[in-house]
């Protein structure tokens, strides 16, 4: 298996135990996998009490040989399990940060 498809492997797995999470009210998980394999988000959709919730938790983009990191909702932030399944940190783009502040971060700079 080359790098991409491991990393493929890797980021989808990762969005399916998020979304085995339970939350708060009557939430959905929605996983949105893009049809060429390198674009993955996670969804929350529902209601919390009178409240509607709808939004992005975890989207995440292979571009080129790297993982991109396009929002992170979670808790703890994803990037150090991607470094933790074997994914080298330089290989990890916050894009959610500034381009400045990328080489600040101790991962990859896009």
């Amino acid at each position: 298996m080359g790098a991409a498809a491991a990393y493929r492997k890797i980021v989808e797995d990762l969005i399916r135990r998020y979304a085995s999470k339970p939350s708060n009210g009557v939430i959905e998980p929605e996983i949105v996998i893009g049809a060429d394999g390198n674009h993955y988000e996670l969804m929350h959709v529902g209601w919390n009490g009178s409240r509607r919730i709808h939004g992005s938790v975890l989207h995440i983009d292979l571009i080129g040989d790297k993982i991109w990191i396009q929002h992170d909702g979670t808790p703890s932030g994803v990037a150090s399990e991607l470094a933790e399944e074997g994914i080298p940190k330089e290989d990890i783009v916050l894009a959610f940060r500034p381009g400045h502040v990328r080489p600040h971060t101790g991962y990859g700079v896009g």
